[in-house]
């Protein structure tokens, strides 16, 4: 397994970016290095620039963008955002477009066309085992820079684009999601993953509620400008509303439904990962488990016990049903009425 190591600049600092592809192993190496963070926007675990490290990987320095471009990057994140696209979108868009644009920083802006970017993929991404969602964010992020920014439509037909992984989602078994919310004894801890669960949340959705989303006379949860700038209701069961309750008299939100340690700040997002990772080892669960697995599971658990799948659809958010159909690949309620030949020999 191969990574790439540049020196990038992150939050008006220096940083060593470590590119490669999802591996545990790998993960828990570098996780163990003082000073290794992860970023979202960068996509990439991040290290300290100082000599030791340097001398470690090999390094490949992208130059400092010039006035020219940062103006062209500067008017791309106004449009941006004037048409209201979210800022995770924002932030992944921008740095996949600057990477681009500074790995051809010899030519000018004007003059890259649909072969700077399939030699991108080539001497860039597949070099370095990138990704091929990251592949992705930049044919998308180029293409419509040149579109609203150039007025230069890239040919479409020249553009290579990754063959769509056919990835099936992770669940856990019932058994195990109520070992892990069951894990922990804090009350704020246990009613948030129990929140994840019983409702089928994304982390963000969860993180961004308010006190006043909870509607426990109609017995529902209101999802504001979650995912596509969609609001949605997700029902809530007498046994998690009850949760709910015991949590707000002992915590008190202010702002947020769950807080940080500090009143009126929002509880961070790592924190609530390192919460789902301590329930896994109370649980003795050893699967690499994400917070998007409860919503995994929620999902594969309402197909199993019945539930039409236009309903987990509405549930989820999904604004496709194709996006909903993955989880009667790995709903086992079909499969266990099924003998196998060995059964009759």
């Amino acid at each position: 397994m191969k990574w790439n190591a540049q020196i990038v600049s992150h939050k008006k600092e220096k940083r060593i970016a470590v590119y490669f592809e999802k591996d545990a192993e790998l993960i828990g190496r570098i996780k163990k290095l003082e000073g290794a963070r992860w970023s979202a926007t960068l996509k990439a675990w991040h290290l300290p620039n100082n000599e030791v490290y340097r001398k470690q990987f090999k390094l490949v320095t992208i130059p400092e963008p010039s006035e020219d471009t940062l103006d062209k990057l500067n008017v791309f994140e106004r449009w941006l955002k004037s048409k209201r696209y979210s800022e995770n979108t924002i932030k992944t868009y921008i740095q996949a477009l600057k990477s681009f644009l500074m790995f051809h920083h010899t030519k000018a802006i004007n003059e890259l066309n649909e072969n700077d970017l399939i030699a991108y993929n080539n001497d860039f991404i597949f070099k370095n085992n990138l990704s091929s969602s990251y592949q992705n964010q930049i044919v998308n992020a180029v293409k419509l820079f040149y579109t609203v920014i150039e007025n230069k439509s890239l040919r479409p037909e020249l553009i290579h684009r990754p063959k769509r992984e056919k990835l099936l989602p992770n669940v856990l078994s019932k058994e195990e999601v109520k070992m892990i919310v069951q894990a922990h004894t804090n009350l704020k801890h246990k009613t948030m993953l129990s929140l994840i669960y019983s409702c089928g949340l994304r982390r963000s959705e969860l993180l961004n509620l308010k006190p006043s989303d909870i509607d426990s006379k109609r017995d529902i949860i209101i999802l504001r400008q979650s995912k596509g700038k969609k609001d949605r209701i997700a029902p809530l069961s007498g046994k998690i509303l009850e949760m709910l309750r015991e949590y707000y008299r002992s915590y008190t939100p202010e702002t947020w439904l769950f807080e940080g340690e500090k009143k009126g700040s929002p509880y961070h997002a790592r924190s609530l990962q390192q919460v789902l990772k301590q329930a896994l080892t109370k649980a003795n669960i050893r699967k690499p488990a994400t917070l998007h697995w409860l919503r995994h599971s929620y999902a594969t658990h309402l197909l199993e016990a019945g539930t039409d799948l236009r309903y987990i659809q509405e549930l989820l958010g999904h604004s496709s049903s194709r996006t909903t159909e993955i989880y009667t690949h790995v709903s086992t309620k079909s499969l266990q009425n099924i003998t196998s030949p060995f059964d009759t020999l």
